[in-house]
């Protein structure tokens, strides 16, 4: 999926901030798809597997990055991304929203809040009990909260397709 921009623009319906519907549809999208797409502005969107989470009555994407898990270039604390969330039915594009991105530091409370749910959903963990402390050492872990109206959802998608370019490869198909 391609991301020309990754601003928080009002809709195509003029609304400029999240509504209570917009804000369960994301967090019902993301409950139920393992696996989000991330824009960083002037990257690719990157796969990313993920684990919603309510801390203090908001809910966040929180995602592990680096140190043996995925690779997420581009993502920092404040900065703001576009997330794009597949429909669990259909597999096509449900939702994409704008995100604020904090990194979560290790050692405090919502660091010992959130590594047993992400521990906990971390399918083939390598070093298996020892993974909380390999993220401590070599990974970061970070949240991404919704702010602002939704970029795509419902009654309002983008008509391009949302496919990425294929990059250029030196890579080549047989003939005859």
């Amino acid at each position: 999926m391609s991301s020309p921009s990754v601003s928080a623009p009002s809709t195509a319906a003029g609304r400029s901030a999240l509504t209570i519907p917009d804000a369960a549809l994301i967090e019902e999208a993301c409950k139920k798809s393992g696996l989000i797409w991330v824009a960083v502005s002037g990257l690719r969107d990157r796969a990313a597997w993920h684990v919603w989470h309510e801390q203090d009555e908001q809910g966040a994407v929180y995602i592990v990055v680096g140190g043996g898990e995925q690779s997420l270039p581009g993502l920092a604390d404040g900065i703001t991304v576009r997330v794009t969330v597949r429909s669990k039915d259909k597999g096509g594009r449900l939702v994409s929203w704008p995100g604020v991105v904090a990194r979560i530091v290790p050692g405090t409370e919502e660091w010992a809040t959130v590594v047993p749910v992400l521990h906990g959903k971390r399918l083939n963990a390598h070093d298996g009990e020892a993974q909380p402390e390999r993220w401590a050492a070599n990974s970061a872990i970070f949240r991404i909260r919704p702010q602002g109206a939704l970029l795509e959802g419902p009654g309002h998608y983008a008509t391009a397709s949302g496919a990425a370019p294929v990059p250029p490869s030196p890579a080549t198909t047989r003939s005859r």
